[in-house]
């Protein structure tokens, strides 16, 4: 199976699970918002859990619940992401925001209601307790005002900052918006075997620095009707990126290098990684 086939199948095993989940919600603006939100999108984060839940031996009957929990958080801070008051986004993955399809009550009302469903879906499978306790707090701190949410409120901040960032800040916010999400999904997957996942908390890291340095070269030289998105709103606000302070070049060595450190630190698996290997290649290479 290609890794384009591997993605695919994890994407569909995923979206079924929370089609299937979202059936038995009662008819609403809400319920519709939230099934509109998860719908579409690589569901590469979710991809990462049940990737590395299988590279320690962990059945797909009992990851998919773990996927679909981050598939849901990660829609719902897209959804808040979007917000004017936020970002400021209409359009993605090549479709109208949730607040323009809706309305913004309605925005943040479905992405409360997916973060809910998140936990939710780590309390359910056959997981020994003290595993879904482990799952769920690291989720909360991964996702809260110590990682994804500090991140944005950085990222909201530099907005109004009289100085741009410096290469260290904007590493640091990024590990936090980006990076934290990320480091969950490779990690959960050791956490339900009990084995150590030091090795692939080194991969994510490196991993997720190179998702958002190719975001921002996607940024400068996409296309937005293949993006989904609105390209080249941090260029027009003066926000400092990647590419503005390492140059379009050393941004594509800089991603390059990442790629290099993600897969060395997949070094002691076997070839049963190699999807896992494929990813980092595929997170600098996308074009959306």
């Amino acid at each position: 199976m290609t890794f384009e086939e591997a993605l695919k199948r994890r994407s569909d095993q995923i979206g079924t699970m929370l089609n299937q989940t979202l059936d038995g919600f009662k008819p609403s603006s809400v319920a519709d918002g939230m099934r509109y939100a998860v719908s579409g999108g690589k569901r590469l984060r979710g991809f990462l859990v049940m990737e590395g839940a299988a590279l320690h031996g962990v059945p797909d009957t009992q990851s998919c619940f773990a996927a679909a929990a981050i598939e849901a958080l990660h829609a719902y801070s897209l959804v808040h992401d979007d917000l004017p008051c936020m970002d400021d986004d209409d359009l993605r993955r090549g479709q109208p925001t949730v607040h323009i399809r809706w309305d913004e009550a309605t925005a943040v009302l479905v992405g409360d209601a997916l973060q809910s469903l998140a936990f939710e879906f780590l309390t359910l499978g056959a997981l020994p307790a003290e595993v879904k306790l482990e799952l769920t707090n690291n989720l909360a701190f991964a996702a809260g005002g110590r990682g994804m949410v500090r991140g944005q409120a950085l990222d909201i901040a530099a907005e109004s900052a009289i100085a741009p960032q410096t290469l260290e800040e904007i590493t640091e916010l990024q590990s936090l918006k980006t990076g934290a999400l990320i480091e969950w999904s490779a990690m959960a997957g050791a956490c339900m075997a009990g084995k150590d996942g030091g090795p692939l908390f080194r991969y994510a890291e490196a991993l997720g620095l190179a998702f958002q340095i190719a975001d921002d070269i996607l940024d400068v030289e996409g296309d937005e009707a293949t993006a989904g998105k609105r390209l080249q709103k941090d260029a027009d606000a003066g926000k400092a990126t990647f590419v503005s302070l390492l140059g379009l070049d050393g941004a594509k060595q800089r991603a390059e290098e990442l790629v290099a450190e993600a897969i060395d630190a997949l070094s002691l698996y076997s070839a049963q990684a190699d999807y896992l290997r494929d990813v980092a290649h595929f997170v600098i290479t996308r074009d959306n």
